[in-house]
């Protein structure tokens, strides 16, 4: 997928077609039951002389003529002209179209062939951009924004996170959740870029037996987080990361910059804990060893679908480490700073580090400081 704008438009209409070869997330019976909105019977097939690749991990395979490959999928067979109406819908959403086959079947193909080469596809990608299509396909001919690279990222980002989340609930307390005790009626996109934000029409089980009338819901959707505070436990200091966020310049907050521990959103395919690993690099120049993790925690559950795995690291911390960090491509601008323990504790409920997860691992390291130093 190339990086720009990948425009939401029907296909041209051209003639009834009978056979559609499909490859990617649709060779697989759930990705096309989702596109489709309908279970669907199709057989397998192959396709000869072509070969599938990705250009960045997760994003959507161009089919590109090479003579001695072969490309497992699909075949769709008499399609509907509503199926096709979808199909065309997601085709040009990644910048293909149905296009004939030498062999008189049609497949997708890229409008405008690109050389840009392949690259590995991470295990386990076809659950997570599967996943993907359902927040995809919920914007059919609703959505009157551009699909963008950016977008795509962070559905692929939402779709592991909402994976992650499956098996974690667990309920000895609050409400044990049974199907059926949130009824949707309606979701809507009511705006959408990298972050997006999602209405829900909603009704749900009441604690005195009864049902809630009908009630609007909004939540703003991002994904999962890892936050890591770096701790010397010989020399008994933290680093913390200083830079300008939206969150107080949106406030009004007269300062925009605030102190907090490292963090970073989860990718699509990687770890909360290589996450931890990978900002600590970006951001501070540092190399992680042992995560400890502190929490794993909603911030906000009630405006928020972000959710934050926060830990603490063990490591060296010399006076020599680089103060300056952070991603030219995300155009981030981060200083770094050394704190002894007391001045952290001593500073943790004034404004300079009103930040949620710094304070909550602060607490954290508070009570487990001892054993950490006792142990080296």
């Amino acid at each position: 997928m190339e990086r720009a704008a990948l425009v939401l438009r029907g296909g041209a209409e051209r003639k009834r077609m009978t056979s559609l070869f499909l490859h990617g997330p649709l060779a697989r019976l759930e990705g096309l039951s989702l596109v489709l909105g309908h279970p669907v019977a199709v057989g397998r097939a192959r396709l000869a002389g072509f070969e599938a690749h990705a250009a960045l991990p997760g994003h959507w395979p161009a089919l590109a003529a090479a003579e001695a490959a072969q490309t497992e999928g699909l075949e769709l067979r008499d399609p509907s002209e509503a199926d096709l109406a979808r199909i065309d819908w997601l085709a040009a959403c990644f910048g293909q179209a149905r296009l004939p086959l030498p062999d008189g079947r049609e497949a997708l193909l890229p409008l405008h062939p690109a050389a840009a080469p392949a690259v590995p596809q991470p295990p386990g990608h076809e659950e997570v951009v599967t996943e993907a299509l359902r927040d995809l396909m919920a914007d059919y001919q609703r959505l009157d924004l551009p699909l963008t690279v950016v977008r795509w990222d962070m559905m692929l980002r939402r779709a592991a996170s909402r994976l992650r989340a499956l098996g974690q609930e667990g309920a000895k307390i609050r409400r044990d959740a049974r199907p059926g005790d949130v009824a949707v009626r309606d979701r809507r996109v009511v705006y959408a870029n990298y972050f997006s934000v999602e209405e829900y029409d909603l009704r749900h089980s009441r604690f005195d037996g009864g049902e809630s009338p009908e009630i609007n819901r909004a939540a703003f959707i991002s994904s999962d987080a890892a936050t890591v505070l770096p701790y010397d436990p010989k020399r008994d200091r933290v680093l913390v990361v200083e830079q300008i966020r939206s969150g107080p310049l949106a406030r009004g907050a007269e300062n925009p910059w605030l102190l907090e521990p490292i963090a970073g959103r989860v990718d699509a395919f990687e770890t909360p804990e290589d996450c931890a690993r990978r900002e600590a690099e970006e951001e501070a120049g540092l190399t992680l060893d042992r995560l400890i993790e502190a929490a794993r925690y909603y911030p906000s559950p009630g405006a928020k679908a972000e959710f934050l795995y926060s830990y603490i690291a063990l490591c060296d911390l010399p006076d020599d480490l680089p103060r300056l960090g952070g991603l030219a491509s995300e155009a981030e601008d981060i200083r770094a700073h050394l704190l002894p323990f007391d001045a952290l504790m001593a500073r943790i409920t004034t404004p300079e580090f009103a930040s949620g997860p710094l304070i909550l691992s602060a607490l954290w390291l508070a009570g487990q400081r001892d054993r950490l130093r006792a142990a080296g």
